[in-house]
């Protein structure tokens, strides 16, 4: 099946990339012993109509065909090779292919950086492996290679479980670091299409996202899932997304690291670099790349992407002929995005006219079984529960096993389905809730009859949110670049960076971020109490005062607000000064609705990521955060404010005054340009409470670290 598109525009023609002969080969040389030998045999048996051109030094055939003793006695260049020999040996081969002009190659063989600090000679070979390609393509090394479903050739040294795509046929392509886990994706039995599947490697010279370039190209790839360790360059998943959304073209993704035990099983797997997690969601959703969190989601959202592409929205409906599964449903779709709508009069009207007064009707709709087995009435039914145009519309149904049951009852069910799908142009999924009870072979049908086979409720329900999250995405304008080094197109002193890290307590921070034109209340340093009540009397009662000097000020004390008189600030100040190394007397701000943290890290692979959530003393407690890659817009600003829990406070939560939201997202969007302006001498920038004050009265910095590196 095609994959349906969100736009009317004409997908512009397949393009060709850097890896167009090593991944659509009409030539293939193998170097190696068994894992040559393996190779060879996979491309005979998937039919490959090329040219296969063994090379071994003694060996006069492999698997029937005449061996080659070199590189040089090629016929002629080969498209791609499997190099299948030791670490050493693989650099000369590489070096020999590459003088050939040969279009690129599979570097099978491990011992090369991921080694780690184990091997001395890991890193170095590396290096020597990617100078002898020169501009000829290499994948891997410490990888499986490449199966090109779509053509039978197969750059692969083990068995599979796949088929040869259908001629004319589309299916998905992916990519994954694992071999292994490569492996066990060509067993799958769930009746998805493959193209193309890959392994990435060491990702030593060409990177995921060139690869993943490549593939989509291909007319013949509906969409692409990608397994994630780390990231080989943030411009290249860019290019890549934006690729696909020109292609219409979506991708999901399934990226590794949310625990710490993850990333470092990353690191010693492919010495790549995994990034923070919360970063990494980021960049994704930046991207319009869904994420996933489990092999069979991933798979699942593939099948959904394949069949129908991008949902347009997030609402679901749902038939069963059980109440019990009708109640999984709904829970199903607890805490997500994804919803069942409450039935509207007439369409609940239209439904209750085809069923019997003892069926209650709702969605999810539990149908009874009183009209099993009778299509007609099916067909009355499932057509009138699918005509309000749901994103998606589902239909709870797990087959009996085949080799013990007969299910000649479940078809009349299928074929209702199917009519009420094309009587209401509307897009339709069976799902199963256990994987067993929907075969291959029921997949094959039910992807023919234009319904996408999902396997699992949770299963199901992640691609759902996935699709309906490119659809939103792809509707939004195209992210800008993340930002990495300072903004030249600004003026004004900046930060320089140093061999060391340089930490600003609160009064320098602030005055920095007043300087640059931010929203920070008028405050003076003091040494002493004296000089704390001169500053108050200059600045003006109320005012707040607090210790320099000390972190986690709430804790320990250091922080009195809402001093009115000069005796509250002799007070105050004679206890404080015994705390830190100074005192720093500011304005009181008054009219607090909410207060907000803003925070922003560097992160080595993505530079600034800033954290905007609930501030305040129980920041760490509430848990209430969102993540944004910089340089980030005011749309992406506002809808992070809108996703936080506390966002009901900043509207005016039962009957409070409501908070000043334009002048939060300003603040938001200042310190966003402050962190711009100066680039990656800013390690740390730890703004909490951000106040932010009723309406027309602004939103101030009233908290201030900052840490450069």
């Amino acid at each position: 099946m095609s994959s349906s598109t969100l736009t009317t525009s004409t997908p512009k023609p397949a393009g060709r990339t850097r890896l167009e002969r090593l991944l659509r080969p009409k030539s293939i040389a193998v170097f190696g012993g068994s894992q040559a030998a393996a190779v060879v045999k996979q491309c005979l048996k998937m039919g490959f109509a090329g040219d296969i051109w063994p090379v071994h030094p003694t060996k006069g055939e492999v698997e029937g065909i005449k061996t080659f003793r070199s590189v040089a006695e090629l016929p002629a260049a080969p498209d791609a090779a499997f190099v299948g020999v030791n670490r050493f040996l693989t650099i000369e081969v590489i070096a020999q292919l590459a003088a050939r002009g040969a279009g690129g190659a599979i570097c099978f063989a491990s011992g090369f950086l991921e080694a780690g600090n184990d091997d001395a000679d890991g890193e170095r070979l590396q290096t020597e492996l990617v100078t002898a390609a020169g501009a000829m393509p290499v994948i891997g090394p410490n990888c499986y290679g490449l199966i090109n479903y779509a053509d039978g050739a197969l750059l692969w040294p083990d068995q599979h479980g796949g088929q040869r795509l259908a001629p004319e046929g589309r299916g998905v392509a992916i990519i994954t670091q694992s071999s292994n886990i490569a492996c066990n994706l060509t067993m799958q039995k769930r009746g998805l299409p493959v193209a193309f599947l890959m392994t990435a490697g060491n990702q030593a010279q060409t990177g995921l996202s060139e690869m993943a370039l490549g593939l989509i190209e291909d007319e013949r790839v509906s969409c692409l899932g990608l397994h994630i360790e780390g990231f080989d360059t943030v411009d290249g998943f860019e290019r890549l997304a934006v690729r696909a959304r020109e292609l219409n073209k979506p991708i999901v993704a399934m990226k590794v690291g949310r625990s710490e035990q993850a990333r470092k099983a990353t690191i010693s797997h492919t010495a790549s670099l995994a990034g923070s997690d919360t970063a990494s969601d980021a960049f994704l959703k930046r991207l319009g790349i869904a994420r996933v969190d489990t092999i069979p989601s991933l798979l699942e959202t593939l099948k959904l992407l394949h069949a129908l592409g991008p949902l347009r929205g997030f609402t679901l409906s749902s038939m069963s002929c059980s109440g019990g599964e009708a109640s999984v449903m709904a829970d199903s779709a607890e805490g997500r995005r994804v919803r069942f709508p409450a039935l509207k009069p007439d369409h609940y009207a239209r439904i209750k006219s085809t069923l019997g007064a003892f069926v209650a009707v709702a969605n999810p709709l539990d149908y009874h079984t009183f009209i099993w087995n009778d299509e007609p009435a099916m067909t009355a039914t499932f057509t009138a529960m699918a005509s309000d145009s749901f994103d998606l519309n589902m239909l709870v149904l797990d087959f009996p096993r085949n080799d013990r049951c007969s299910d000649a009852d479940w078809w009349p069910t299928v074929r209702a389905f199917e009519a009420a799908l094309k009587a209401n142009g509307a897009s339709g999924a069976v799902v199963a809730s256990m994987s067993e009870n929907l075969t291959e072979e029921h997949a094959a049908d039910l992807f023919a009859r234009g319904i996408v086979p999902l396997q699992g409720i949770a299963e199901a329900m992640d691609a759902a949110e996935a699709a309906a999250f490119v659809g939103e995405a792809w509707r939004r304008p195209v992210a800008a670049a993340v930002g990495r080094g300072a903004d030249a197109s600004r003026s004004g002193e900046r930060l320089e960076r140093g061999d060391a890290k340089a930490i600003f307590d609160e009064a320098a921070a602030k005055f920095l971020l007043r300087d640059a034109g931010l929203a920070v209340p008028s405050g003076r340093r003091a040494a002493s109490v004296a000089e704390a009540i001169a500053a108050a009397e200059s600045l003006g009662y109320p005012v707040a005062l607090k210790a320099l000097g000390v972190t986690h000020k709430s804790e320990l004390g250091a922080v009195r607000l809402n001093l009115r008189t000069g005796e509250e600030v002799h007070a105050a100040a004679a206890a404080l000064l015994l705390l830190g190394s100074g005192l720093y007397v500011e304005k009181m701000v008054l009219g607090g609705v909410a207060e907000l943290i803003v925070g922003v890290t560097s992160d080595p692979l993505f530079g600034p990521v800033m954290t905007i959530g609930s501030g305040g003393v129980l920041v760490e407690l509430m848990k209430d955060s969102a993540t944004l890659l910089l340089p980030a817009s005011r749309g992406e600003v506002a809808a992070a404010l809108t996703g936080l829990k506390m966002s009901p406070l900043l509207q005016g939560y039962r009957g409070r005054a409501r908070a000043d939201v334009g002048a939060a997202i300003d603040a938001i969007m200042a310190i966003s340009g402050f962190v711009s302006h100066h680039g990656d001498a800013i390690e740390e920038l730890d703004i909490n409470p951000l106040i932010v004050c009723g309406e027309g009265q602004g939103a101030w910095i009233a908290d201030a670290l900052l840490v450069t590196a």
